[in-house]
């Protein structure tokens, strides 16, 4: 970058911009009585100061100077230089800083005394007709500033938010006016376009902690984390008491999946308050994405005892519990879960069940699905309700439960005709106690059960197999390889027939 040449361009037009603010720096004090900042009077006159936040702000705004780093890398190295921006910026650099606050003229100030007269003496109606009057005259930016205002505080955000984007249109640095209507957008979850007018105030030196992390909270909900991260670092440097901002900035973390980041911030926030709920939590999701869901547990419990846990994290835990074979710790989240959210979905604790079941914890399933029973009554649904007597077969099968296997398998037929697992182990039971008429009938109930046909025919062709029936029982076969071919059932396939041709 030839840098002697980028000097000499800036010279020319920084000589037009000074000739220009000279010009207009003249014709200001010519008219020093007719264009001055709203309120630039004595402090002893009771009038408000031009850079005063007025209204829904409610806060005199505070500029932060930002100082800048040196870069590490050579300066010709940096394409901003290239950049026209960058070019103009530094032109316009020779002139004083831009005002940020609107000027309006004597009679526009008398205009707006009267307007505020009437705020404070509670006639709004008054001051509203009037500001429009003057918007109508194509007046100062003030007066659609203040009518937004009003607006705000009378939670009427639509059109505060109109009158704000009026204003800043008549004057592109008001930035009191990029402030509020950033607030709106804000509030009605306009989060890209908050993020643009919360830019523009930090652009234009109002960058303060809550400039900064209302930036951060908009970057957040555009799923932009970087960005958001570098926002709620800012807001957490100039206002470090604030933990809204910390905590934006773990979040922004594990939304990056930085997980040892999120957990070591989390870390020094809990040494700080160590009683707050939602501090633990973000910490556990972290220790669950870092692949540490034990230390994750201990999280969650603490969450527990703080009065935090919802039915989701309840849910969590019992998973990493019933994950690491703990499955009477399992159980007891797993029913806690159920008992703060008693209209949830059974989905998880019912999986849950069929899992201690195949691992042979069958004490703890017991334990589970009475507890579901108990906490949920009778407002299980039908379809709950036939989960819920699924799972009791299967325990009373696993437990040799012979005729309260059958009386529970019946009742789920009489509730479902077409349920093809309980037909299918309704077979099973009578095969098993020598009824094998009943077996065969029950076995051809499930063959006209989609998606239970295939098991349903090989079913009974081994109860034909067990008679010496194997002719019989090829068709059957065959026909299930048809439906799902499975590479046992071709293997017991062949066996058969090979028993066949050799009787």
């Amino acid at each position: 970058m030839d840098l002697q040449r980028t000097s000499s361009a800036a010279r020319s037009v920084a000589g037009a911009l000074l000739l220009a603010a000279a010009a207009g720096c003249a014709s200001s004090a010519e008219n020093s009585d007719d264009a001055r900042p709203l309120f630039a009077t004595t402090s002893d006159s009771g009038a408000i100061p031009a850079d005063a936040d007025v209204g829904a702000a409610g806060v005199t705004e505070a500029s932060a100077r930002v100082g800048s780093q040196q870069s590490r890398m050579h300066a010709g190295e940096l394409s901003i230089w290239t950049d026209p921006r960058f070019q103009r910026r530094f032109v316009e650099s020779y002139l004083s800083e831009t005002e940020v606050e609107p000027r309006i003229t004597l009679d526009e100030r008398d205009a707006m005394e009267k307007i505020l007269e009437y705020i404070s003496s509670d006639q709004v109606d008054r001051a509203i007709k009037r500001l429009r009057e003057e918007q109508a005259r194509g007046g100062s930016a003030v007066f659609d500033f203040t009518l937004a205002n009003i607006y705000f505080q009378n939670e009427q955000l639509e059109p505060a938010a109109a009158a704000y984007q009026t204003a800043v249109e008549k004057f592109p640095n008001f930035r009191r006016a990029y402030k509020n209507l950033g607030l709106i957008q804000v509030r009605e979850g306009e989060f890209a376009d908050a993020a643009r007018s919360f830019t523009r105030v930090i652009e234009l030196g109002g960058g303060d902690a809550v400039t900064y992390g209302l930036l951060g909270y908009s970057y957040t909900n555009t799923e932009d984390y970087l960005s958001a991260e570098s926002a709620y670092r800012m807001a957490s440097l100039l206002d470090p008491a604030t933990w809204d901002w910390k905590m934006g900035l773990a979040r922004a973390f594990f939304k990056q999946r930085r997980y040892g980041e999120a957990i070591a911030l989390c870390d020094t926030m809990i040494r700080q308050d160590p009683d707050r709920a939602e501090l633990w939590m973000l910490q556990a999701n972290a220790y669950i994405g870092l692949g540490k869901p034990m230390e994750a547990a201990k999280n969650f419990e603490v969450v527990d005892q703080l009065g935090g846990s919802t039915p989701a994290s309840l849910n969590n835990l019992a998973d990493i519990y019933a994950n690491g074979e703990l499955f009477d710790l399992a159980v007891t989240a797993y029913l806690r879960a159920l008992e703060a959210d008693g209209n949830g979905n059974l989905d998880r604790p019912m999986r849950a069940a069929r899992v201690l079941t195949a691992h042979g914890a069958l004490e703890e399933t017991e334990t589970l699905v009475a507890g579901v029973k108990a906490i949920r009554g009778d407002a299980l649904t039908t379809e709950e309700n036939l989960e819920v007597l699924r799972l009791e077969a299967r325990l009373a099968v696993a437990q040799g439960g012979g005729a309260k296997e059958a009386e529970i398998l019946e009742e789920i037929v009489a509730l479902d005709p077409l349920d093809g697992e309980a037909l299918l182990l309704l077979g099973q039971y009578w095969q098993r106690t020598g009824e094998l008429e009943k077996a065969v009938f029950y076995y051809e109930r499930a063959e006209n059960v989609e998606g239970f046909e295939a098991d349903a025919k090989v079913r009974r062709a081994q109860l034909l197999v067990t008679q010496g029936n194997y002719n019989d029982a090829l068709p059957l076969l065959r026909s299930a390889q048809n439906l799902q071919p499975r590479d046992h059932v071709q293997a017991y396939l062949d066996q058969v027939e090979r028993i066949a041709k050799n009787r």
